[in-house]
């Protein structure tokens, strides 16, 4: 099994070979079909050159708002790539293997979703820095304050993927929730429009959608407002822990076995 190699201490070293090589596997899985990502790369470079002119001359900060709500729009379908990984293993029937090895259930979640992490540090980071060149995003002062709410933004969504795995019992299923909720919650947060044109309703609620805490944070962290990343950086953590804790626990006690489906 992959993880029998393994030391049989219980330290923060064996640990991290387990952690490893689940990361290792996940992302030789991940390479070999780099479509999704690829995709999710190049739709909103397009998107961004299209739509520019149209933002830059409806509003002040058009380039940003463009950027900044392609960036959250189109990280927000890393819920589905984050579900369907570990929902796979569900469908091989492999995820029960898994949950006999020597890692616990944060374990096994790490290693699945750790690669997807990359991935989605890596998009955004290419997008920031097309944002710049292409469109006339403004440099960012801060660039690790940017990379702080990338990771941050990154770490809530993967949270919330791997939960819905748990909860969801086809590709069906998951597929219909995370493309809708993610077009809604990145639309709803303002991703296309800005919230201040929207309606009343709409305006309001918005503040339940992680994209519209995201999209604050993104846009404070290019303006290097430290004190305007605080507040939604705080919801999203929240957030992700919230989410990451329910699904370890769901797993750890024998949801999502291969099993149920």
């Amino acid at each position: 099994m992959l993880l029998d190699p393994a030391p049989r201490g219980l330290g923060v070293l064996d640990a991290v070979y387990r952690i490893s090589a689940l990361a290792r596997h996940n992302l030789i899985i991940r390479l070999r079909d780099p479509g999704q990502i690829i995709s999710y790369v190049v739709m909103p470079m397009v998107l961004m050159l299209v739509l520019k002119p149209l933002y830059v001359r409806a509003m002040d900060g058009g380039a940003t708002q463009i950027a900044t709500g392609l960036m959250v729009m189109f990280s927000v379908f890393a819920i589905s790539m984050a579900g369907n990984s570990i929902l796979s293993e569900r469908t091989w029937r492999t995820w029960d293997r898994l949950r006999t090895s020597r890692a616990p259930a944060p374990e096994l979640l790490i290693g699945k979703t750790l690669p997807l992490f990359v991935v989605m540090v890596a998009q955004q980071s290419i997008l920031l820095v097309y944002g710049c060149l292409a469109i006339g995003l403004p440099v960012p002062p801060s660039p690790l304050l940017v990379l702080a709410a990338i990771v941050i933004w990154a770490f809530a969504l993967l949270s919330i993927g791997a939960a819905l795995a748990t909860l969801v019992r086809s590709h069906g299923e998951l597929s219909v929730i995370s493309d809708v909720g993610a077009l809604t919650l990145s639309s709803l947060g303002g991703a296309l429009v800005p919230l201040s044109i929207m309606p009343d309703w709409a305006q309001a609620a918005a503040h339940i959608s992680p994209g519209y805490y995201a999209l604050e944070m993104m846009q404070a962290a290019v303006r290097a407002d430290v004190a305007g990343v605080v507040p939604p950086a705080a919801v999203l953590l929240a957030l992700g822990l919230l989410a990451g804790v329910f699904a370890a626990r769901r797993l750890a006690r024998g949801w999502g076995r291969g099993g149920l489906l």
